[in-house]
């Protein structure tokens, strides 16, 4: 991966303090290591992985048809899509047959990654879709063909997420359509890693979520209904824990769950790294002045005078729901609901306790009488 510049020595504390989720499988490393040099601590859950070729001999199949059909369009959305069917065209000896098949059709790729596979195979491309959604990119087949497919041989090479209202603009255009599959995903082994990440934006122990294909979204929601906590999950996504895609492919079906993922300009790895560097270095590292000093939140990290403190879990909590508040009350009955669903007044008194105790001076908490507690600020 072509890593974003990086200049000036505060890189390495960028991100320091902040919890970053990542659910995806190819190119993690790259992500992973990218964050963590920018002080991050990532939690590692893989959603899906790819399948596999040994397990989808059916691309051979669909490669022998699109041979024997010499095509007249070429859809390709996906870079490692391209390269992945031809490399397993070659290894059964039918290379050379698809790519002179191909070469004899109208290419239409997906944005500049998939454009430069087609270029690498020595194919050139007619045209681009200019947001790198398949959506666009059908629409541009049609324009080109008048609305029109009838009698004319597509072929479409999918992807791990099927847009299957795409297929049928196609076929309801009179296109006779082949779809070719050179990867599936699939759910990996040990589902351990994959609970522990959706029981962390439940309880809100993360700052953001990230996510670069749309069939990991869909997995993981599925994952959260099955275990009985997606309305959970969804709350935590709206209230507490950001997600972050990589384009808007993969944002459908976040924003479909009602939420609103950022996603960078440009659809690329590295852009995403810096989007969520930069928003939550400026948006999330906040400050307030209290009577024992200036305080900073960043992240899952809380400093008092330039001093950082490790709090427990449910200290944390408090403290968080009293910062937000800025000196305001906060109710006995909301931070009694924000520790326990039970309700118990005596794990309240239990978690103020062992907060003050925590910070540097326990007056930085003050009780008010019959209605809560405040943090007190200058």
């Amino acid at each position: 991966m072509a890593r974003a510049p990086e200049a000036g020595p505060e890189i390495a504390t960028a991100l320091k303090g902040f919890r970053v989720g990542v659910t995806s499988h190819r190119r993690a490393e790259d992500l992973i290591e990218a964050l963590e040099r920018r002080g991050a601590e990532v939690i590692h859950a893989p959603v899906l992985t790819i399948a596999p070729v040994d397990q989808d001999l059916g691309v051979l199949e669909d490669t022998r048809r699109t041979i024997e059909s010499r095509p007249d369009v070429c859809i390709v959305t996906t870079a490692y899509g391209m390269r992945r069917w031809l490399e397993v065209a070659d290894a059964a000896g039918l290379g050379e047959s698809l790519t002179s098949a191909l070469s004899a059709a109208s290419l239409y790729v997906r944005g500049p990654k998939a454009r430069g596979a087609v270029r690498a195979a020595g194919l050139a491309d007619v045209g681009i879709s200019n947001d790198e959604t398949t959506a666009t990119l059908v629409d541009l087949v049609l324009r080109d063909a008048g609305g029109r497919l009838d009698g004319k041989r597509v072929v479409m090479q999918l992807h791990g997420y099927t847009d299957r209202v795409q297929l049928d603009r196609l076929r309801e255009a009179g296109a006779e359509l082949i779809t070719v599959t050179p990867y599936r995903w699939v759910r990996p082994d040990g589902g351990d890693r994959l609970e522990a990440l959706i029981a962390a934006i439940c309880a809100g122990d993360l700052d953001v979520v990230t996510f670069t294909s749309a069939p990991a979204v869909d997995a993981l929601f599925s994952t959260a209904h099955e275990l009985g906590v997606y309305p959970q999950l969804i709350q935590a996504m709206r209230q507490r824990v950001a997600t972050a895609a990589v384009g808007p492919v993969t944002a459908a079906p976040l924003e479909a769950a009602g939420l609103r993922p950022w996603v960078p300009e440009r659809f690329r790895m590295g852009a995403l790294i810096k989007l969520v560097t930069d928003n939550l270095a400026r948006r999330q590292v906040r400050r307030l002045t209290t009577t024992a000093g200036d305080v900073e939140l960043r992240g899952r990290t809380l400093s008092v005078d330039g001093a950082e403190l490790a709090l427990p879990p449910a200290a944390m909590l408090l403290f968080r729901a009293l910062f937000d508040a800025g000196g305001a009350v906060v109710s006995r009955d909301t931070l009694t609901r924000l520790l326990s669903q039970s309700g118990s007044n005596h794990a309240l008194d239990m978690a103020v306790n062992r907060l003050r105790n925590a910070l540097p001076r326990a007056d930085m908490v003050q009780t008010v009488v019959k209605r809560g507690y405040r943090l007190r600020v200058v």
